[in-house]
């Protein structure tokens, strides 16, 4: 008789998807679908990787059902298997922020350093903009922008902002936000333009949490 029980054989599958995300490529990988599906080559290009190693890494964690795949004529996109993934690394994200010291010395040596202020969150946007107290801005590349953003948003790319700064109106306070809790974009973001003499704040994470929370997502280039 075997002495695997149904529990262990259970745990072991956890500790099987805990393995297949102990690699930061993967998540970073997971955080770039979580904007839209993607071709490998175009996952290689924004995430700074070869082609044939983030071929990879996809295969790693569509073994572990992390992403999904479907043919589009020659090309193959990947995309998220669910908002289940993105839950799964939000707890990643706590525990690591609660009981990690290294963790702690990071966000208070980059993230804090550039803002320290309390972040908006998805209940306070909402309110806020529903009753047109704020202008909603999304950092991200256009690309991604158009896949699924905020109602409402503009897009104005980090790299863009310095040049196109004067689009945006004084006299309401600034919401930045990109593709999540530490995406560097909306930190620098807000930097950039409270230096310029805006108002300006950040969400407390990005467009997936805010997908994963059942809240409207709207698509194309314009808001």
């Amino acid at each position: 008789m075997s002495s695997t029980t149904p529990k262990r054989a259970v745990f072991a599958q956890f500790a099987q998807t805990a393995k297949t995300l102990g690699h930061p490529a993967r998540i970073e990988i997971i955080e770039l679908l979580a904007q839209g599906e993607r071709s490998v080559e175009a996952l290689a290009e924004r995430a700074d990787l070869s082609i044939a190693t983030t071929s990879q890494h996809l295969q790693t964690l569509k073994r572990a059902g992390l992403v999904s795949a479907r043919r589009d004529g020659k090309f193959i996109l990947y995309s998220v298997a669910g908002d289940a993934v993105m839950t799964l690394l939000s707890g990643l994200r706590v525990v690591s922020e609660q009981h990690n010291a290294e963790m702690d010395r990071i966000v208070r040596g980059y993230f804090n350093q550039r803002d320290a202020m309390e972040p908006v969150s998805r209940t306070e946007l909402l309110e806020r903009a529903r009753s047109g107290l704020v202008t909603v801005l999304d950092v991200r590349p256009a690309d991604e922008y158009a896949a699924g953003h905020i109602p409402g948003a503009n897009n104005i790319p980090l790299a863009e902002l310095e040049q196109r700064i004067g689009e945006l109106g004084r006299t309401r306070e600034i919401i930045a936000y990109c593709r999540g809790p530490y995406c560097v974009y909306a930190f620098e973001a807000v930097a950039a333009l409270r230096q310029a003499g805006y108002e300006a704040r950040r969400l407390e994470d990005g467009l997936p949490q805010w997908r994963a929370a059942g809240l409207e997502i709207a698509q194309g280039d314009r808001p």
